[in-house]
């Protein structure tokens, strides 16, 4: 595995923004576009695939699996294996840094009956895999990995798997999703109950290729049943721009005087929509239109525009619809009127870094008055641009990396990040698109 090179980079405050762009595909329905692909029977084509590192481990994983991938101009081809035909790679399949992509591999490759090791870099192999690995060894996959079920991590999938039948201790749709994956190739009914819903990008797609999900409110959350064994057949996918990307040029424009910027064709799914009604309980100048449908999925056109912001008390049951949001939900914060608090953080203790400690840390940095208590997250807001000046600690997060040059764009002195050079897991382009819409990094 190839080392990556450190590359800072500092944001530096007083240019407004404008400009009217595209973000990325959506991060979270391109890994499952092309897994799902792989599993059709026939020739799928991508549009809008997020060609970014994390979702290009996913690609190459599917090839080693046996799926025929290829793209041009026009998008993406993939020639998929049918349901049960994957075959067992010749080497280690390494995921980078992509915890989506290691998780929902787990799922995949659990009940399919061959041997593989996964691996990925220094953050990944930090990350636990036992709540989906656990699951998965009921239906008789046999996992074998470091302490805490961490990566490197051996699978020997099942021969004859059985369906799933699990209750989610905690709204995870990497669980959720790892589940519906390996309980595609068991016969029977697999049955998956949440305590909250969680995005639907896996049920939507499973019915886009023709599977039988059927879906049941429970309380707070929902009962998902998978008929096993379906033929999946190819069918086309337009991959919406990413709701989490869009965030931070959104952001940008929130914070810093002067700017408007729009950003189109951004996936609206509900389940992922969480930061937009969060904003709008702050009072941002947020503007959605063009409302349609792509791929399944709902999308539109969203314009931010810079103005004065008050303080929010995001509940714990939001967390599922906005759990990537965070990071700049809490810069956003840092400018508001009043303090704001984030409840029922625990998850972002578990991503690409401990993100509730580092997103503290961030604020901190930047002068901003910041506390964790418990699962929650305090920020008492400056009522205008933070003092800045200070230095990131990004720990190989994408987010927080993306994070902190907009507290740097948006704060009365510059900020700075210690490595950007994993924002192209996500995001390819983000320094550019930026510096495109006016901003002063370098």
């Amino acid at each position: 595995m190839n080392a990556t090179v450190s590359r800072p980079l500092t944001a530096h405050p007083g240019r407004a923004l404008s400009g009217d762009i595209t973000v990325p595909g959506d991060k979270s329905i391109s890994h499952r576009a092309l897994m799902f692909a792989g599993l059709a029977v026939g020739r799928t084509r991508i549009t809008g695939l997020l060609e970014g590192e994390d979702v290009l481990r996913t690609a190459a994983a599917m090839r080693a699996l046996g799926a025929e991938i290829s793209h041009d101009a026009q998008g993406w081809q993939v020639w998929g294996r049918g349901v049960g035909g994957l075959t067992e790679p010749d080497d280690v399949l390494d995921m980078g840094n992509s915890g989506t992509a290691a998780r929902l591999l787990c799922g995949l490759l659990a009940s399919h009956p061959m041997f593989a090791v996964m691996t990925g870099d220094a953050s990944l192999r930090r990350r636990p895999m036992r709540r989906v690995t656990d699951p998965l060894a009921a239906i008789g996959a046999r996992f074998a990995g470091r302490a805490g079920g961490r990566l490197p991590l051996a699978i020997e999938g099942a021969a004859d798997p059985l369906p799933v039948a699990y209750r989610l201790p905690v709204a995870s749709a990497q669980v959720k999703s790892a589940l519906l994956l390996a309980g595609l190739n068991a016969a029977g009914h697999s049955v998956i109950e949440e305590p909250e819903p969680t995005r639907d990008h896996s049920e939507n797609m499973l019915r886009h290729f023709g599977a039988r999900v059927d879906i049941e409110p429970d309380g707070a959350g929902r009962v998902i049943t998978l008929h096993g064994q379906p033929e999946l057949r190819a069918a086309d996918i337009e991959v919406p721009g990413d709701p989490s990307s869009a965030a931070f040029p959104l952001a940008a424009a929130l914070l810093v005087a002067g700017s408007a910027v729009r950003v189109r064709n951004v996936g609206l799914n509900p389940l992922r929509a969480g930061l937009f009604a969060t904003l709008a309980e702050m009072g941002a100048r947020i503007d959605i239109a063009n409302h349609r449908i792509a791929g399944g999925e709902p999308v539109a056109d969203v314009t931010a525009s810079h103005g004065g912001l008050r303080s929010v008390d995001v509940p714990a049951a939001r967390v599922p619809s906005m759990i990537d949001e965070y990071p700049i939900l809490a810069v956003i914060a840092a400018t508001a009127t009043g303090t704001s608090r984030m409840r029922g953080l625990k998850e972002l203790r578990v991503k690409e870094s401990d993100r509730l400690a580092a997103t503290a840390a961030m604020l901190d940095a930047a002068g901003v008055r910041v506390a964790i208590e418990g699962d929650d997250l305090l920020v008492h807001g400056t009522g205008g641009a933070p003092p800045g000046g200070g230095l990131v600690a990004t720990h190989m997060d994408h987010r927080l990396a993306m994070s902190g040059l907009v507290l740097g764009l948006s704060a009365r002195a510059a900020m700075r990040v210690d490595d950007a050079s994993f924002i192209d897991t996500s995001f390819p382009g983000f320094v550019a698109l930026m510096r495109g819409l006016g901003a002063d990094i370098g």
